[in-house]
Order: structure tokens, then C-alpha cells, then sequence
């Protein structure tokens, strides 16, 4: 009798913890984590790039793109200061839907 009860409160477990990886999947998933790394590598390249370009051109001398003196090093910097803004507006969505988790766990 209590087994039958335990292994029906274990299922009701199962299902509930199925919902919720299904609901967590929707709002940042596997999907984003490829996108996500797809966009960091482009980004971390295309950040090199301007990097390597603004190094030769003041230490060799080849002008690539005709711009002022470190513009294209403070291209990358403000990139960079994108992406961290980035970064601090989604890690704000996930501490917000922790909240609301942790809220409706709570009523």
C-alpha cells in the first residue's frame, strides 16, 4: 500500500521535473547555447582581427583601412564593452526567472 503510494508521488515527481525542464528549455536552452557559441567565436575572431589589423599598422606600417590612429583598437574595445553589457542583461533574465521560480515555489 505505501509503495504503491511512494511510487505514485515518484511519477507525479518525474512529471513535474519533465514540465519544468521543458519550460526551462524554451527560455534558454540548447538552441541558444549553440547560437551562443556560434556568435562568441565570430566575435572573438572579428575582435582579433581589429586587434592584429591596429598592431601592424603602427608596427609595420601596412594600412589596411585608411581610419585615425587606434580606431580599430577602440572599435574592439567598445565590442567588448557590448558584449559584457550583454552578458549583464541576460544574467539579470536568469536571476529574474530564479525569483519567480523560487516565488511560486514558495506560495
Amino acid at each position: 500500500m505505501t509503495e504503491d503510494i511512494l511510487l505514485e508521488e515518484f511519477e507525479h515527481y518525474q512529471n513535474e521535473k519533465e514540465k519544468v525542464r521543458v519550460v526551462i528549455g524554451k527560455i534558454g536552452g540548447q538552441q541558444d547555447r549553440r547560437k551562443d557559441k556560434v556568435f562568441n567565436y565570430v566575435f572573438l575572431i572579428v575582435v582579433a582581427l581589429l586587434f592584429v589589423f591596429d598592431v601592424l599598422r603602427h608596427i609595420i606600417g601596412i594600412t589596411i583601412i585608411p581610419v585615425p590612429d587606434l580606431f580599430l583598437m577602440e572599435l574592439a574595445i567598445l565590442l567588448v564593452s557590448l558584449k559584457v553589457i550583454g552578458m549583464i542583461h541576460r544574467q539579470t533574465k536568469v536571476e529574474h526567472f530564479q525569483f519567480w521560480v523560487l516565488n511560486s515555489i514558495e506560495f
